[in-house]
């Protein structure tokens, strides 16, 4: 069997590759939004969102490469009851930013495994992130710093690096902050025979 990684994130694929684990990258292509929407209507929580969207990635990538197993992953956003969704551009991100400043956020990553169309594993995690407030000079030096290279992540910022200037204080684990609850990954791959137990 091999591994098959359902996400084009470069931290996702970073983190394995970090850890020894050899795969390949088909990304899911699902519409994510419309999934998201569909969930919130029967009353899921960021979790339960976070969670269905890395099963369906896994599943959907599954059903199209028969015998491999499956890695899907996604994260999500909550700011208090609402979810925060990837900014499209430059604006979108200095507004969304601002809300955040002097608040707490929760960011949910989940991860789920998947072989001929049927979930194997599935987990998720959860961090709490407090971002500082800051000054707008800081602001538009993080922007013009990461700005472009963070509009493809959920809360505009790379935890592994610039970004961390932007927290006063982060409860949870570092892996699941970049995007993938990395150790239950590997416990799963290894129960899985992926990997050596």
């Amino acid at each position: 069997m091999s591994l098959v990684l359902a996400s084009a994130s470069a931290s996702r694929r970073q983190m394995l590759e970090a850890a020894g684990v050899r795969f390949r990258i088909s990304a899911a292509d699902l519409n994510e939004d419309a999934l998201t929407a569909g969930l919130r209507s029967q009353g899921a929580d960021a979790a339960a969102i976070a969670l269905g969207l890395a099963e369906q990635k896994a599943l959907t990538v599954s059903r199209r490469m028969p015998g491999d197993v499956v890695l899907g992953a996604d994260s999500v956003l909550a700011l208090g009851p609402e979810l925060i969704s990837k900014c499209r551009n430059l604006a979108e991100l200095r507004a969304l930013l601002r809300k955040m400043a002097g608040k707490t956020h929760q960011l949910i990553s989940a991860a789920a495994l998947a072989r001929d169309g049927r979930i194997l594993w599935s987990q998720s995690d959860m961090a709490r992130l407090t971002m500082r407030p800051f000054s707008d000079d800081f602001l538009e030096a993080y922007l013009a710093t990461d700005g472009e290279a963070v509009l493809s992540s959920v809360g505009g910022y790379h935890y592994e690096g610039h970004g961390v200037q932007l927290f006063d204080t982060v409860e949870g684990d570092a892996f699941t902050i970049r995007g993938l609850p990395l150790l239950p990954v590997l416990t799963a791959l290894r129960q899985q025979g992926i990997l050596a137990a």
